[in-house]
């Protein structure tokens, strides 16, 4: 049996996928172009496959190294993740637990979670992973975090939903916007507005589907920005309107920068979900006892995400 790849060749692959180039890898990973070479024909030579091949002066990815790309990025993920941990063990964390929330990047109930995690549990320490917000879900999946704050039922197997708070869409408008001031809006006075969205892929519980498509009407696309805090900046400015969560907007609305309206009369309101993996639901495992404490704090009065 031929020796297993070690750990360099796993980086060696992943560096020239992502610059494309036998000298811009050598650079990245800080070795001489020659010794990358070498590194690259001994993998090839052990796997007995080519992984890349030439074409204008640049290295064309073959699927065997995609596959071994996909690999390496969950090993290393877990390398860098181990290396933290042994880090923090010395200051008295001995867990680390990984978290996202789904689109949005308002943070303004962290500490107020923080102080309630720190007074029933020792040794965890929380990790925000603000860079996986796009897709929280493939994240716990492919074990680059723990836990995604979700909006929304999940049904990809091999997870599990605990619930944290139901929380209303609210359409948003500047306070000069000749829609403020109403108490919810419908279809047909969206029509023509410039509208701003972090997403234009239809959910089966959201203004698509409930406030647009019923009467046929919608607004004019003024722009996709993945950002949902730049999407009130935007709203703001009076430069379109937009269709948001209410918990993500408390600040904005106390400030009075934005005015709001539910959105159809009897409002959209969307579950919020904490989802691990299911290897990750026993009692005494950290992931599930934050997740666990986040739904507990939750529901408290003085709790949740609408802590400012």
């Amino acid at each position: 049996m031929k020796p297993l790849l070690d750990l360099r060749h796993l980086q060696l692959i992943k560096a020239i996928i992502e610059t494309g180039r036998i000298t811009d890898a050598a650079e990245k990973l800080g070795v001489t172009p020659s010794a990358l070479s070498h590194r690259l024909r001994e993998a090839e030579r052990r796997l007995d496959v080519p992984l890349f091949t030439r074409m204008h002066k640049r290295l064309r990815v073959t699927p065997a190294a995609e596959y071994m790309a996909v690999v390496a990025e969950r090993i290393l993920t877990d390398l860098h993740r181990a290396e933290e941990d042994v880090r923090r063990m010395n200051a008295g964390v001995h867990h680390v637990v990984r978290l996202s929330v789904e689109a949005y990047s308002n943070y303004r109930w962290l500490p107020a979670f923080i102080k309630y995690l720190k007074a029933r549990s020792e040794g965890i320490d929380l990790q925000i992973m603000a860079g996986a917000r796009t897709d929280p879900l493939t994240g716990v999946q492919n074990r680059n975090i723990d836990i995604a704050v979700v909006s929304g039922e999940v049904t990809q197997p091999g997870l599990t939903s605990l619930p944290l708070f139901d929380d209303p869409l609210l359409y948003i408008m500047s306070p000069n916007h000749r829609l403020a001031g109403k108490k919810f809006v419908e279809g047909t006075d969206v029509i023509g507005e410039q509208f701003i969205t972090y997403t234009k892929v239809p959910e089966p519980d959201r203004e698509f589907a409930l406030l647009f498509r019923p009467t046929d009407s919608y607004p004019k696309w003024a722009a996709t920005v993945e950002l949902p805090e730049a999407i009130v900046e935007l709203v703001a400015s009076d430069l379109g309107t937009s269709v948001l969560s209410n918990w993500a907007l408390q600040a904005a609305l106390k400030e009075e920068r934005i005015s709001a309206a539910h959105v159809t009369e009897d409002g959209i309101t969307v579950p919020w979900y904490a989802v691990v993996r299911n290897e990750d639901t026993l009692e005494d495992d950290p992931i599930h006892l934050v997740a666990s404490l986040l739904s507990e704090w939750c529901s408290l009065p003085e709790g949740g995400f609408h802590v400012l």
